[in-house]
């Protein structure tokens, strides 16, 4: 059903002509209610997570001289040559630009602020314009503003892109939203390239979208076994993808990423794709009639490239990260973002799964109603491509983003056949209710339904579920819920007004949480140790070992790293784990007032009188010999 007024204006050909003007306005309607809804986040620069910190750190690095290919962070381990960072300088251009475009008007803090602020909001343009694509191309080209309200309603998604979210993630989605309007594409060759470029651009960036881009190209393989006539999309995709990926090595890959690391675009995975490219050439080149040839000799493709991998990289048949098993069960596996779905609280699981289950029921409805049509190829690859997506939730719940994204075409075509349903109802059942009760029923119906249906089929209906289940059943009436110590420590732990206070002493080394370390030197003028970043386990491991093993293992570790001082964030998240690993460790003993006699207090101003700062600070003393730890004062 298209939507159609009298007069003459056909709101079906205005969204289907002019339907770039409008997505940019739409877009632009979103930048201005993010920042005035996060004015308050760019003003205090709250970058809230650790790679958004390192972000703007590497940002400032290179403005400040940095080479172009040197992306260690020297501020981290100073004493022992900084932290290599695994990422690459890609992402760091268009947040450089604005940096530089603002300074000239508003001095460099201010343009950071606000650079930080307009940055994610880039690669949303991108991310829409991939979805709008896609849905015009499979459903109507007048339904692409459904999916972009669907998308709004994708928390996960869109939190990708509120500001002060610099770090690539929101890139690598909207790159996922071009895949899916190329494999949508029913221009072979243009589709071909969109995935290719896609995937290749996702790759520099890193290689979290790695199963992604895999899935896009065994889709597009799966085309052509299936069509013979499809064998133009594979062959430019192939090139694409192989070329696309040595510019972006070239250009973009990092000095520590030209050796044969397993966790960024390094000549092994750089060989994969060119390999993974040229024989998908061949087999656009050879192309045989019989469907059954295609399967075998793609299926033989893929096999080379799986035993070339295990033969030529073994050390990549692991973890990627390839860290030790103690940084991994001290540390990465650790990571709550790592975890599987069905390992999460439900008021956190519930709102990330509902909407990606309902795009392949959507995507696979679509499907069958495509059947036939020439849509039909199309949506069997979203339907793929969506159904991959949700299931790699039961892996990591850092998928949620990609999968909600995803789910935005199968959401789509179920809202432009239900709601036009509901509001076409008049007088339903008035052979047996009578017409006037018919009459209301209709209305009750169009306005009721179509909002039931709208809410059920975008999703947002389990923001409203989740609230209900996840309510503190043993809570007495009238008395607030407990609060959340942890997380009013991480907050206040990072806040800028409080973190600036430290900059009353002269720069130093300051031995902090691995999770401070990024904060800490974007908002001060000191170094830390380490940041969550596993090139540099041994730096993690040894915060952890110094907080958790018995206090005089604490000063050897410090005194190696640099450390002239010790700041702690009493209840931080990290601190947890302290606690758990080390009762009658140096931080369990720490926080019991059980100071030992080297640790001389620093006293810092009060962000405001009666304020007190939500960390401790002291000076380390090696001069001083060991003696036994004071007990705590009996108040």
């Amino acid at each position: 059903m298209k939507p159609n007024v009298p007069g003459g204006f056909r709101p079906d050909r205005e969204l289907d002509r002019n339907w770039l003007r409008w997505m940019a306005l739409f877009w632009l309607c979103v930048v201005v209610w993010f920042l005035y809804d996060r004015q308050g986040n760019i003003y205090w620069l709250l970058l809230g997570d650790t790679d958004d910190n390192m972000r703007l750190m590497q940002v400032r690095a290179w403005l400040a001289g940095q080479g172009w290919y040197d992306l260690r962070q020297y501020r981290l381990d100073p004493a022992l040559g900084g932290a290599d960072i695994h990422w690459s300088r890609l992402v760091d251009l268009p947040l450089a630009g604005l940096i530089l475009a603002f300074k000239p008007f508003v001095g460099i803090a201010t343009a950071e602020r606000w650079a930080c602020g307009l940055a994610p909001l880039l690669p949303l343009s991108v991310a829409m314009a991939g979805l709008s694509l896609a849905v015009r191309r499979l459903i109507a080209p007048w339904a692409w503003p459904v999916a972009l309200v669907v998308l709004l309603g994708c928390t996960s998604t869109m939190s990708m892109y509120a500001p002060m979210r610099i770090d690539h993630h929101g890139w690598q989605l909207a790159f996922l939203a071009l895949t899916v309007a190329g494999l949508a594409d029913p221009k072979r060759a243009r589709g071909g390239a969109t995935v290719g470029l896609a995937s290749a651009a996702s790759l520099t960036i890193g290689l979290e979208m790695l199963p992604y881009c895999a899935m896009a190209g065994a889709i597009i393989a799966l085309r052509w076994i299936w069509d013979r006539g499809d064998v133009r999309r594979m062959q430019v995709y192939a090139l694409t993808l192989g070329g696309g990926s040595a510019f972006g090595f070239a250009v973009f890959a990092s000095d520590a990423n030209q050796v044969l690391r397993c966790d960024a675009l390094t000549p092994v995975w750089l060989s994969v794709m060119i390999a993974a490219g040229a024989l998908l050439f061949g087999l656009s080149l050879l192309n045989p009639a019989n469907r059954w040839v295609r399967l075998a000799l793609a299926a033989l493709a893929g096999g080379v490239i799986v035993v070339g991998f295990a033969l030529l990289f073994p050390q990549c048949l692991g973890r990627p990260e390839q860290v030790s098993d103690e940084l991994a069960n001290t540390w990465l596996n650790n990571v709550r973002e790592a975890r599987p779905i069905y390992k999460h609280a439900f008021k956190t699981a519930f709102p990330m799964a509902v909407l990606p289950v309902i795009g392949v029921l959507g995507a696979l409805f679509a499907t069958w109603r495509a059947r036939r049509s020439e849509a039909l190829v199309g949506w069997a690859a979203v339907a793929l491509f969506t159904a991959f997506a949700s299931a790699m939730l039961l892996w990591q719940v850092r998928a949620a983003p990609a999968a909600q994204l995803l789910a935005v075409p199968g959401s789509a075509a179920l809202l432009v056949v239900v709601v036009p349903w509901f509001l076409g109802l008049r007088a339903p059942f008035a052979r047996w209710i009578g017409e006037v009760p018919a009459m209301v029923l209709g209305v009750v119906l169009r306005v009721f339904g179509t909002v039931a249906a709208f809410l059920l089929l975008s999703g947002l209906w389990a923001g409203l579920v989740v609230p209900w289940f996840s309510a503190d059943k043993g809570a007495k009436p009238g008395k607030p819920a407990p609060p959340d110590r942890v997380a009013a420590a991480n907050a206040a732990c990072a806040r800028l007004s409080n973190l600036r206070m430290l900059n009353d002493i002269p720069a130093a080394t300051i031995f902090t949480h691995v999770d401070l370390g990024p904060r800490l030197i974007v908002t001060t003028h000191h170094s830390a140790i380490a940041g969550p970043y596993h090139r540099n386990g041994r730096a993690i491991l040894d915060v952890h070992h110094a907080f958790t093993w018995a206090t005089p293992n604490f000063r050897p570790i410090a005194k190696a790293h640099g450390a002239q001082y010790l700041l702690i964030c009493p209840n931080m998240s990290e601190t947890t784990l302290y606690r758990a690993r080390g009762p009658n460790g140096f931080y369990a003993q720490l926080v019991k007032g059980q100071v030992p006699n080297w640790l001389e207090p620093v006293k810092l101003r009060e962000v405001r009188p009666g304020a007190p700062l939500p960390f401790q600070l002291w000076k380390i003393r090696y001069d001083l010999p060991d003696a036994p730890t004071p007990a705590p004062t009996k108040r």
